[in-house]
C-alpha cells in the first residue's frame, strides 16, 4: 500500500518550456480558390508585365491614331519614307530625323526633315512609300490583332470546349465519329483554307474569322476532351449520374469547373498563335486588303524597302514580338496560377 500512494505534485514539476522548444502550428487564413488563384498570379513578376504591357497596348491600339494626329489612310506624296521624328526632341536619337545615305562607298548623315524644311513635323514612327504616318497604321493593324485574338478566345470557348466535352463525356461511337472529323480538319493547312475562302469571298477579316472557325478550335477540343475522359468516372460525376442527373448538367455543372483553369491557359495559349497565323497571311498577301493596315501587312510592306529604310519593319514587329511574349508570359502565369500542385505548403 506504500508503493500506492500518491505523490503530491510540487512547483519543480512544472518549468516553463523555452521559446523555441515550443511547436506553434501555423494557422493560415481560408480563401476562396479565385483568390488564391490571384494572389499567386500576382506573386509571379513576369505575368503580371505580360498583363500590364498588354492593358497598355489595347490602350494604344485605341488612341494610338488620335495621338500622332494623322488617319492611318491619309497620303502625303510630299512626306515618303520619312524616318522617326518628334519636333523638339530631335536629341532623342532614333526620333532626331536623321538618316544615312550612301553615295558610292561614301556614308553620309542628313536630317531629312531639316532638308524638307519641315522640323514642325512629327511622325513618331516615320512614313511609308506613300507618305502615310506609320504610327497611326501601327496602332490601327494592333486593332486588328487584338479583334483576331478576341476571335480565337471565343471560338475556343464556344466551340471546342464544347465540342470536346460531349465528345469525351459520350465516348462510344459519337466520340469515335467526333475525333474522325477532327483529325481530317486538322490536317488541313490554315493557308489552303484561307486560299479557297477568298475564292469565294473578299479578302478580309471575314475570311480570316471563317478560316479560323473552321481550325482554331481543335487544339481547345483536344484539352477538353482529355480532361473530361479524366474527371467523368470520378465520383461526383457517378454520384450526379445515380441521382438521375442528366447529360447536359453533368457535363457543365459538374465536369466544366474542375477543367475551367486549363481551358483558360490553353485560350491565353492560342492567342499567340492566331494573332501570328493573321500576321503570316497578311505577309504572303492574304490578308485583309489595303488601305486597312494590320502588323502582318505593315511588316510584309516594310519587308521589301528593309535595306534602305529598317524602321518601316522594325515597329511593326517590335510591337507584334511584344504583343506575343506578353500573351506567352500571362498564359505561363495563369497555368502556374491554376495548377494545385504549384500551391506553397
Amino acid at each position: 500500500m506504500e508503493n500506492m500512494e500518491k505523490r503530491m505534485l510540487t512547483a519543480e514539476d512544472f518549468t516553463p518550456a523555452k521559446q523555441n522548444e515550443i511547436e506553434i502550428e501555423k494557422a493560415y487564413a481560408s480563401q476562396s480558390f479565385w483568390k488564391d488563384v490571384v494572389s499567386r498570379f500576382i506573386k509571379n513578376k513576369g505575368a503580371v508585365f505580360g498583363l500590364l504591357m498588354i492593358l497598355l497596348i489595347v490602350l494604344m491600339s485605341f488612341v494610338g491614331p488620335s495621338i500622332s494626329g494623322y488617319d492611318y489612310r491619309t497620303q502625303d506624296m510630299d512626306q515618303r519614307n520619312l524616318p522617326p521624328h518628334i519636333a523638339g526632341m530631335e536629341y532623342i536619337p532614333f526620333f532626331s530625323g536623321e538618316e544615312t545615305v550612301y553615295v558610292g562607298s561614301k556614308a553620309y548623315v542628313t536630317n531629312v526633315y531639316e532638308d524638307k524644311g519641315i522640323m514642325d513635323v512629327t511622325h513618331i514612327f516615320g512614313t511609308d512609300s506613300l507618305g502615310r504616318d506609320q504610327f497611326a497604321r501601327v496602332w490601327t493593324g494592333t486593332r486588328v490583332s487584338l479583334y483576331v485574338a478576341l476571335v480565337a478566345i471565343l471560338i475556343d470557348t464556344f466551340v471546342g470546349m464544347s465540342y470536346g466535352l460531349v465528345s469525351g463525356y459520350l465516348g462510344g461511337k459519337t466520340d469515335f465519329f467526333l475525333q474522325r472529323i477532327v483529325e481530317v480538319l486538322s490536317t488541313i493547312p490554315t493557308t489552303v483554307i484561307v486560299t479557297l475562302l477568298i475564292v469565294v469571298l473578299k479578302p478580309g477579316l471575314l475570311s480570316i474569322t471563317i478560316a479560323l472557325m473552321i481550325t482554331e478550335w481543335i487544339g481547345m477540343s483536344r484539352i477538353a476532351r482529355a480532361q473530361t475522359l479524366r474527371y467523368k468516372e470520378r465520383e461526383f460525376v457517378l454520384a450526379s449520374r445515380t441521382l438521375g442527373e442528366r447529360t447536359l448538367p453533368i457535363i457543365f455543372r459538374e465536369i466544366l469547373p474542375n477543367i475551367f483553369g486549363q481551358v483558360i491557359v490553353m485560350c491565353m495559349m492560342t492567342i499567340p498563335n492566331a494573332i501570328f497565323t493573321e500576321a503570316f497571311l497578311a505577309f504572303i498577301g492574304l490578308g485583309i486588303p489595303a488601305p486597312l493596315a494590320s502588323l502582318g501587312s505593315l511588316i510584309s510592306d516594310g519587308f521589301k524597302n528593309m535595306t534602305m529604310y529598317p524602321f518601316m519593319v522594325a515597329c511593326p514587329v517590335v510591337v507584334l514580338a511584344l504583343l506575343m511574349l506578353c500573351f506567352n508570359l500571362m498564359a505561363d502565369g495563369l497555368r502556374d496560377a491554376f495548377d494545385p500542385r504549384m500551391k506553397e505548403a
